[in-house]
C-alpha cells in the first residue's frame, strides 16, 4: 500500500500529525496505524489537559464538542508523611486554571473521528512490526505483522501475511520506549548528541465514590510517604465528573532499594489516613499502568532521519515539572506534519530538492513547542530546589540514575494491609491480572 504519509500510532501526538497534514494540504494521502483494537484501547493517562495545542489544531474545539466536560478547579499539593498530610505551596508550573480533568482515550477517539472527517485512513488493529528501508538506508514505511499464528509458532486456518505500508515520510509515533523508534536510535544513532532517557511507571486506577465526598475539578498531587527520600516519586487524585476519580502513584524506575514494588507502594499510599477515607465506600472501576519517558527536554534526541520522524512520547516530550505530555506530544506533532507538508512539497516541485529529510522539525521544538523557556529550564537538575519536595520528589524533575550507584542493601518492608481488602478486592499483583 502507498501512501504520501504514514503515521505509526494513533495517539496525541500522532494524530495531531495526521490532521496537521490534512489541514496543510488535503491531496496527500494519509494512513494511521493503531495496534489497539481501537483508538484509545491503549491509551492511559491522568489526565489534566492543556488546552493549547488542541486550541491551535481546532480552533473551534467547543463547538465540534471534543470532550473536556469538566475543568480544573481546586489544586492541592501535599507532602505526606506516615501519619499526615503538609498543605504545600502549588508550584508555579502545576497550577492548572484553565485547564480540564479528562480521559484521554476519549480525546483520542474524539481525534480520530475529526482525522477521518478529513480523508485520513486509520487502521485500529494492526500494529507495526518491522520498519521497512530503501537500498539507501532511508526509512521505506512500515509491514504490520503476520495474524493467525499457532502457539506452535506455525501458520493457521486464519492465516494472514503482514501488509507493508510505504511513504514518502513515516511519523514515529508510538509512545514511550517505541518498539520501532529504538531500532531507529541504533540505526540512526539519534541519542548521540542528548542526555540518557530515564523512566518511571505510572499506575492508575478509576473509581467511583461516595457522591458527598465527590468534588468535581479538584485535584491533589502528592509526594513523601511511602517512598523514602532516596526514590522519587509521587501521586495524583482527579475528580472528574459522574461521582468519578481518578487515582495514580508513579516511581521513578532507578530505585535502589530491591524490594520495592511500585504497585505495593501504591496500595500503601491508599491506606494514608488523608487518602483512605476517599475510597471508602466507593468502588475501582478500572485500572491499568504504562511506563513515562522523564528525562525531560536535555534527553529529547535527534528527531529526523531519512524518511521519517519521531514524535510526542516515543521522542521524550512529556514535560516534567508540569506533570504534562498531552499537549506537547500533540505540538509535537503538528510541527512535524508542517515540517513534512514543506518538504514533500520541495520534492514535488519543479526542481525537486531531491533529500528526504524533513530539516525543518528538529529547529522548531525550541522555538515554538508549548513548554515555555521557563520551564524547559528548570527542568533541569541544577535549577531545582533541593530537599526533600527539590530534584528527589518533583515527579522526576531530578530524576537520574548515578553511575555506579546500584542496590542498596535493606531489610523487605512490612506491608500495611491495602484498602482493597476492605472493599473486597484483590490487592496482589497475581489476582489483580485476573480482577
Amino acid at each position: 500500500m502507498e501512501f504520501d504519509v504514514v503515521v505509526v500510532g494513533a495517539g496525541p501526538s500522532g494524530l495531531s500529525a495526521a490532521i496537521r497534514v490534512k489541514q496543510f494540504n488535503p491531496d496527500l494521502s494519509v494512513c494511521v496505524l493503531e495496534k489497539g483494537s481501537e483508538v484509545g484501547a491503549h491509551i492511559l493517562s491522568g489526565a489534566v489537559f492543556e488546552p493549547r495545542a488542541l486550541a491551535e489544531l481546532f480552533p473551534d474545539w467547543k463547538e465540534r464538542e471534543a470532550p473536556l466536560v469538566t475543568p480544573a478547579g481546586d489544586d492541592a499539593f501535599l507532602f505526606l508523611t506516615e501519619a499526615k498530610a503538609i498543605r504545600l505551596p502549588t508550584p508555579p508550573q502545576m497550577h492548572n486554571h484553565g485547564n480540564y480533568i479528562i480521559s484521554l482515550g476519549n480525546l483520542c477517539r474524539w481525534l480520530a473521528e475529526q482525522a477521518e472527517a478529513l480523508g485520513v485512513e486509520v487502521f485500529p488493529g494492526f500494529a507495526a512490526a518491522e520498519v521497512l528501508y530503501h537500498e539507501d538506508g532511508s526509512v521505506k514505511g512500515v509491514a504490520t505483522g503476520d495474524m493467525g499464528i499457532g502457539k506452535d509458532g506455525e501458520p493457521t486456518a486464519n492465516y494472514t501475511p503482514g501488509v507493508e505500508l510505504h511513504a514518502s515520510q513515516t511519523i514515529f509515533a508510538e509512545g514511550c520506549r517505541g518498539s520501532l523508534t529504538k531500532t531507529l536510535m541504533e540505526r540512526f544513532d539519534l541519542r548521540s548528541d542528548c542526555d540518557p532517557q530515564t523512566y518511571g511507571i505510572g499506575i492508575k486506577e478509576l473509581w467511583e465514590i461516595d457522591p458527598a465526598k465527590h468534588q468535581q475539578g479538584r485535584i491533589v498531587h502528592t509526594v513523601g510517604w511511602p517512598l523514602d527520600s532516596q526514590t522519587y516519586g509521587g501521586s495524583f487524585l482527579y475528580h472528574l465528573e459522574d461521582n468519578q476519580v481518578v487515582v495514580g502513584f508513579v516511581v521513578g524506575l532507578d530505585y535502589r532499594n530491591p524490594h520495592l514494588s511500585p504497585f505495593e507502594e501504591f496500595q500503601r499510599f491508599k491506606t494514608h489516613p488523608a487518602i483512605r477515607p476517599i475510597f471508602e465506600g466507593g468502588r475501582r472501576i478500572a485500572y491499568g499502568a504504562r511506563a513515562l519517558s522523564e528525562g525531560g527536554i536535555q534527553s529529547i534526541p535527534k528527531l529526523t532521519f531519512p524518511g521519517g520522524v519521531l514524535v510526542g512520547d516515543t521522542a521524550g516530550f512529556l514535560n516534567v515539572p508540569k506533570i504534562k505530555g498531552s499537549h506537547t506530544a500533540m505540538k509535537s506533532g503538528m510541527l512535524a506534519a508542517e515540517a513534512v507538508v514543506a518538504l514533500l512539497a520541495e520534492n514535488a516541485g519543479p526542481e525537486p530538492k531531491g533529500y528526504n529529510e524533513a530539516h525543518a522539525y528538529p529547529r522548531e521544538p525550541e522555538e515554538k513547542l508549548a513548554v515555555g523557556r521557563a520551564v524547559q529550564g528548570a527542568q533541569h537538575p541544577s535549577q531545582l530546589p533541593q530537599g526533600p519536595v527539590g530534584r528527589h520528589r518533583l515527579f522526576g524533575a531530578g530524576h537520574l540514575s548515578v553511575p555506579g550507584q546500584g542496590a542498596v542493601d535493606v531489610p523487605q518492608p512490612r506491608r500495611p494491609r491495602p484498602v482493597e481488602k476492605s472493599l473486597g478486592l484483590p490487592s496482589d499483583r497475581l489476582s489483580e491480572t485476573g480482577w
